[in-house]
């Protein structure tokens, strides 16, 4: 009981700080709108807003690339050649590969 009795008495002793304490742990780390919280959704609003930078600057981009295509025929054909591999008729492409690229899967086959 002497236990109680001395906290107890603490606390009568000391109630504005007990109090104040009390207020800065809800207010900073318990509530769902604490500190903590808030500092949390600020980061992540940051985060979104970064990405929203980046789809922005994503739109500019193609929206200049479709004005091109939209503008000039010659851009037109070199897309189409370029990205989808595209010809004329009579034509030949050839489609040149890195040959490091290939060896390298063959000296790990090798390896093992």
């Amino acid at each position: 009981m002497s236990k109680i009795y001395s906290v107890w008495d603490f606390i009568r002793r000391h109630k504005y700080l007990v109090v104040v304490l009390f207020f800065a742990v809800m207010v900073g780390f318990v509530d769902e709108n604490s500190f903590w919280e808030r500092r949390q959704r600020i980061q992540e609003i940051n985060a979104l807003k970064a990405e929203m930078r980046g789809y922005q600057n994503q739109f500019e981009r193609d929206t200049k690339a479709l004005e091109a295509l939209e503008n000039s025929k010659e851009e037109v054909v070199r897309v189409a050649r370029e990205k989808y591999l595209m010809k004329y008729p009579g034509e030949d492409i050839y489609v040149v590969m890195d040959t490091q690229e290939e060896n390298a899967g063959d000296e790990e086959t090798f390896q093992n």
